[in-house]
């Protein structure tokens, strides 16, 4: 909270950031069959709700633990390209669950970076359902140059992505 206690601003991030078409799981907005999550930077931390769909449980009434994961992901990820203004690719996802996520309420999803070491950064990551922790964790991203996305990716990376890359050491 600010020194007044007003909450900090709520400032949408772009969901077009990866390029009109991209197809992500969690983010992609055309995405039918996924998670179509929008994210929020507020002050030093980053923001998302999420509501699961029908078919989206584990046990009955319960959000599958593996879409948890992807949401703990996701808002790392995102937390990365609201404070930071870069991509990475995840290296490191350490989650604990701490109780059930139920499928028919929404849960809201925060992320704050801990450690900035240029090349790597390291985000904690809290899911709270109901005002109460539902998963904490902590995720490490390594963050790419163009050349070393590349690599990783055994093909080009789009264009729409080369702003978020981090850059060359030689350029």
């Amino acid at each position: 909270m600010a020194d007044d206690d007003t909450p900090p601003e709520r400032v949408p991030l772009d969901p077009h950031t990866f390029g009109e078409e991209q197809q992500c799981f969690g983010c992609g907005p055309h995405n039918h069959h996924g998670m179509q999550l929008r994210f929020f930077r507020e002050g030093d931390e980053v923001v998302t709700t999420f509501e699961a769909r029908e078919g989206w449980e584990g046990a009955p009434g319960i959000v599958h633990g593996g879409l948890q994961a992807t949401l703990a992901d996701e808002i790392g990820a995102w937390t990365l390209i609201g404070l930071k203004g870069r991509f990475g690719f995840t290296s490191s996802l350490q989650l604990r669950y701490l109780r059930p996520a139920r499928a028919d309420r929404a849960i809201e999803a925060r992320g704050r970076i801990t450690d900035d070491l240029g090349s790597r950064v390291k985000v904690r990551i809290v899911l709270r359902q109901d005002g109460k922790r539902l998963l904490a964790g902590t995720a490490t991203y390594v963050l790419p140059t163009i050349a070393l996305a590349e690599k990783m990716l055994e093909q080009p990376l789009p264009e729409a992505w080369h702003h978020l890359a981090r850059p060359d050491p030689e350029g």
